[in-house]
């Protein structure tokens, strides 16, 4: 996957706890090349189009950072450290024990209102409205996750790295994105087939067609001789 920034970043995995993980590129065991959550405005911003906020209280929690700039820089560790424990308990099996601590923290400044389940647990507080959200989301992803539609966009052909949950049939979805990794793979494999068709002197045939000089091609050059 390739975004210019956070206003472009693509939400394609399917819970925005998966797309928080996938704010970085690429998503793997090497550092990755680019984290798009650079700044609390980075982390406003992506909070709102994840719909972990919306317009309203986007503007209250850019107001509770920019009265004390120091709660936003917190914010925005808590949540780079939970992107970070979410990846390795996913793909690496580490401990998600760190998540305890913070589910506490974030069910301590949390309501509960009533609601269809019947009750729901509603994160309230300005500050720490985008972290405790992203926290109890995280909890209820780690608890409940099928792990059978948990995919990843693989790296070793092309891919990002990035995770998603895959809920077609048969679980045969392979990118993240087909008109966006999917497509770069293909491209690619097409480069490198021309690559060595024009190294090797040849024509690319068909999946399936004689090569040049083979038995059939033989067959068929001494029927014409017979004729």
């Amino acid at each position: 996957m390739v975004a210019e920034g956070i206003t472009d970043l693509p939400l394609v995995a399917g819970h925005p706890v998966l797309d928080l993980v996938n704010t970085v590129e690429p998503r793997g065991e090497e550092p990755p090349e680019r984290d798009h959550l650079v700044s609390p405005h980075n982390l406003l911003v992506w909070a709102g189009r994840a719909g972990v906020v919306d317009a309203a209280e986007a503007a209250r929690v850019g107001a509770a950072w920019s009265a004390d700039p120091g709660k936003g820089d917190r914010a925005l560790d808590a949540v780079r450290d939970l992107r970070e424990m979410v990846y390795g308990v996913l793909r690496r099996g580490a401990s998600a024990d760190p998540l305890l601590g913070w589910w506490r923290d974030a069910l301590g400044r949390a309501e509960l209102v009533p609601a269809k389940a019947p009750v729901e647990v509603v994160a309230r507080g300005d500050a720490t409205l985008i972290t405790d959200r992203l926290v109890l989301a995280a909890a209820d992803l780690l608890t409940t996750l099928d792990r059978a539609a948990l995919s990843e966009c693989p790296l070793a052909e092309g891919g990002c790295g990035w995770l998603f949950l895959d809920h077609s049939r048969n679980h045969s979805r392979r990118w993240c994105a087909m008109a966006d990794c999917g497509a770069r793979a293909k491209a690619r494999r097409l480069t490198e087939r021309r690559r060595a068709v024009r190294s090797g002197g040849g024509t690319a045939r068909r999946p399936g067609a004689p090569a040049p000089g083979g038995a059939a091609e033989r067959r068929a050059s001494g029927a014409r001789r017979d004729t």
